[in-house]
């Protein structure tokens, strides 16, 4: 029989663990942003050694599976004397998983500003720094904001992986509550309840921030 009364009991441990898995994720994604930005900068320039590099990394990291990406960072790190704890490196490894997406995001927003934008940019002198910083980042993330928002809460969703390496989020908690209580059906309907709100809350904000945009452009 469904027991009502394990979920009321477990709810405040599970989200106090959905915070961990929110700062883990955005924390992800806001260091992947950076990365994908300089590889989408990269794989845009004329350099060729830029361009191949770009193309490698975005090759790797989309193409191997997450959980395998995890388990190579969790053992490999150590044989390179890198004893980080389990956090950091899934981190990380979550933040060059997202890092590869957000690239190949932000290089369909690069190519859609308008060249003549970048040509009156530098004819008044802003340095290529500048224009990539001040003009170019901004105007990809209005552009491609809906996919940067979906990207977030795949990664919010991708970031329940984490727990095969021993870091406590809401996934690995989940499993040791239902493993303690022998209730996992009630235990895995309200941590999947939960992750449904998070990603609402984040698709809404984004909603938000987007009309925001466009009340913006009209004017």
């Amino acid at each position: 029989m469904f027991n009502t009364e394990i979920i009321v009991k477990s709810l405040p441990m599970l989200l106090q663990a959905s915070v961990w898995t929110v700062v883990y994720s955005l924390t992800s994604v806001a260091i992947g942003f950076c990365i994908g930005t300089l590889m989408c900068a990269a794989g845009l320039s004329s350099s060729r050694l830029g361009r191949g590099v770009a193309a490698f990394y975005v090759s790797f990291f989309r193409g191997v599976p997450l959980l395998v990406q995890l388990l190579i960072s969790y053992y490999c790190l150590p044989l390179i004397g890198l004893n980080v704890p389990s956090s950091v490196a899934a981190v990380g490894t979550l933040a060059l998983c997202t890092g590869a997406y957000i690239a190949e995001i932000l290089r369909g927003g690069f190519l859609g500003i308008p060249p003549g934008l970048i040509e009156a940019a530098r004819m008044v002198g802003l340095s290529r720094a500048q224009i990539l910083t001040r003009i170019e980042v901004p105007m990809a993330v209005r552009f491609t904001l809906p996919a940067l928002v979906n990207e977030t809460t795949m990664m919010v969703k991708a970031s329940s992986l984490i727990s095969v390496v021993g870091v406590l989020e809401l996934t690995r908690l989940a499993q040791n509550i239902a493993t303690s209580t022998f209730q996992p059906l009630e235990i895995y309907l309200t941590a999947g309840a939960i992750y449904f709100v998070i990603n609402a809350v984040i698709s809404s904000a984004g909603t938000l921030v987007e009309g925001r945009f466009k009340a913006e452009t009209a004017r």
